[in-house]
């Protein structure tokens, strides 16, 4: 009768018996010791313990032996993905998604495998959009996430194996990346000089526009956290702002929606000179309340707030006295007039780049801006700690000159 192997068996102190054996888990070792059988009884035999390492020997082969995987194009995980795992996401994410995807993506990879692609592929792809087709360097940013989005939902759904997925998305020295920057590209910070600023605040004064004006440039909103503040949202007494929702445009209709991340949820304190501007515009309202009473209530307009309830748009800050309510659009027109009259570039998120440099000058802690401006990593709000105003320059002059 041949010997039975008893390698990894041995006796207990108390004369029972046990055995050990060693498995792999997840890329490490992981020593197993059992001394009792399913049922909870010792081993009282030599043999007993070696038949049952053979078992549970045999359990551990078979649940590693890796499951058959279907092969999916990019096209079919992004399907599965719109059907079963972008719930929940924000309505511009979906719309930014749709948009890369059908003008962009499906006709150049939607029929390849997705376990198929490599790192130089997606480099390449991003490379030739950034360099040869002149994309802005953001806008290929979100090419670089819809890969990693294909590629995650595979490696989720047991379309791609561990190490496909390592080298495409989780090893440094190989995994897919941004093109290097042109030196003269630009995403940098972009402010407004003290000069720029006194155009635009006299620019600004007196026009429909004021009040959008004034919140990007004394409290650093974003354009949809503006347009979608709410009266009831502003503390004149403490000198507080609450942003807990944002205009968008969803199918044509204009909505109040949380924002975008858990981090715009804050609350952002006023200065001076921002309280008092609304303070006077907050006693103007109650006055415009009777003195165009007929022509607001003609002129007001029902939106749906984020719980899915209908509010009228003078309940918003960015509405005008007879009633019009003001959107994101409202800026479109201020802007090439800008553009014409100072030949300045303006965009309205300029605003929240000047207010977020001038506090970092004053040397605001970087914690307290991060949590002001809304952020979702301290390193974004450390970059108006690097840009460098024109402000900045001429203290760097004057403190050289001293040397």
């Amino acid at each position: 009768m041949a010997k039975m192997d008893d390698t990894g068996v041995y006796q207990l102190k108390g004369g029972n018996w046990a055995y050990r054996y060693t498995i792999t888990e997840n890329g490490r070792k992981k020593d197993v010791r059992k001394a009792k059988d399913d049922n909870g009884n010792p081993f009282n035999t030599k043999r007993e313990a070696i038949k049952a390492r053979q078992i549970a020997l045999g359990r551990e082969q078979e649940g590693n032996k890796p499951k058959p995987r279907q092969r999916k194009t990019i096209a079919e995980v992004y399907a599965e993905y719109c059907e079963k795992g972008r719930e929940g996401r924000a309505y511009t994410t979906i719309r930014k998604q749709e948009s890369l995807w059908k003008n962009h993506l499906a006709s150049r990879f939607g029929k390849k495998f997705v376990d198929e692609l490599t790192p130089a592929d997606v480099n390449d792809y991003l490379a030739e959009l950034y360099y040869k087709k002149k994309l802005s360097y953001r806008y290929v940013e979100a090419f670089l996430k819809m890969f990693y989005l294909f590629f995650g939902q595979a490696y989720s759904r047991n379309y791609m194996d561990v190490d496909t997925y390592n080298k495409l998305c989780v090893n440094k020295s190989t995994k897919i990346t941004m093109p290097k920057l042109k030196a003269d590209d630009d995403t940098d910070i972009i402010a407004f000089s003290q000069e720029e600023l006194l155009l635009l605040d006299n620019y600004f004064k007196g026009t429909n526009a004021e009040t959008a004006y004034m919140l990007g440039r004394y409290c650093g909103l974003r354009i949809n956290e503006c347009f979608g503040l709410k009266w009831s949202n502003v503390d004149l007494e403490k000198g507080t702002i609450t942003i807990d929702r944002q205009m968008q445009y969803q199918g044509g209709l204009i909505k109040l929606v949380p924002p975008k991340t858990k981090n715009a949820n804050r609350t952002i304190y006023m200065c001076a000179t921002l309280r008092s501007y609304l303070l006077e515009l907050y006693q103007k309202r109650q006055e415009d309340e009777v003195r165009f009473a007929a022509l607001r209530e003609q002129k007001r307009r029902l939106i749906e707030d984020m719980d899915g309830s209908k509010i009228y748009s003078t309940e918003l800050v960015n509405c005008l006295p007879n009633g019009t309510i003001q959107t994101v659009n409202s800026f479109k027109h201020p802007s090439r007039e800008i553009k014409k009259r100072f030949k300045m570039e303006f965009k309205y998120h300029y605003l929240r780049h000047t207010y977020g440099t001038m506090m970092a000058e004053m040397n605001t802690p970087t914690h307290l801006l991060c949590n002001q401006m809304g952020h979702g990593k301290i390193q974004v709000t450390q970059q108006y700690y690097i840009a460098v105003s024109k402000s900045g320059i001429d203290i760097l002059q004057k403190n050289l000159d001293r040397l």
